[in-house]
């Protein structure tokens, strides 16, 4: 099924008005399984596979819901919407939860937390309303992330020889996560240059 942009549909079309859809109760459950996983992340459970699991299988499923709304022809623009926030809370969520626990440096949390911030003070209205999407850059970020913050669990409590790879993973995810953000920044500030009749710098090259 081809991916229409929120912009680009009818105001009519059913896509504005879905809320009670199977994929959106999926992400909310995903956002309910993270109570549990930090509770156990902050409560300690050195040698207890349980806190690992749960949080694999809450970064596993992070495509599912995007999968079920196309599969059953359900998207909507709630979905959009909640969809990458629940990625958010939930990174930031499990890193502080890490950080609490004595897994990672606190600067990391500080560092992700903050650009969650500025990309949502200078972004978060385009991608609202469907003028910004979340970028291949955005996803594969995502994924690193989320794949760092399960092998960084599995060192702090069953498997300290992750530790390293975990870290690893997770310094090139908050990399990618500045880069990321800066990206989104300067895609906002295009748009504002574009609805303001301002011309973009690659407009300004060309009338040279």
């Amino acid at each position: 099924m081809r991916l229409i942009s929120a912009r680009d549909r009818d105001p009519a079309d059913p896509y504005f008005t879905r809320v009670l859809t199977v994929p959106n109760a999926f992400t909310i459950a995903r956002l309910l399984l993270l109570v549990p996983v930090c509770w156990l992340i902050i409560g300690g459970a050195p040698g207890s596979w349980t806190p690992v699991v749960l949080l694999a299988v809450w970064a596993a499923t992070d495509w599912i819901d995007g999968v079920l709304a196309r599969a059953l022809d359900q998207t909507s623009r709630l979905g959009e919407v909640m969809d990458p926030i629940a990625d958010r809370i939930g990174i930031v969520g499990v890193t502080l939860a890490l950080a609490i626990g004595g897994a990672v440096d606190w600067w990391i949390l500080a560092v992700i937390f903050a650009v969650d911030v500025l990309s949502v003070i200078s972004a978060g209205k385009a991608a609202r309303d469907g003028s910004i999407h979340v970028s291949w850059l955005g996803k594969v970020r995502t994924a690193v992330l989320l794949t760092a913050i399960v092998v960084v669990l599995l060192g702090h409590t069953v498997l300290p020889e992750a530790t390293a790879l975990g870290m690893t993973l997770m310094l090139v995810g908050v990399g990618l996560h500045v880069i990321a953000g800066i990206d989104y920044f300067l895609q906002a500030r295009r748009l504002r240059r574009v609805h303001t009749g301002r011309p973009t710098s690659r407009q300004a090259e060309e009338a040279r």
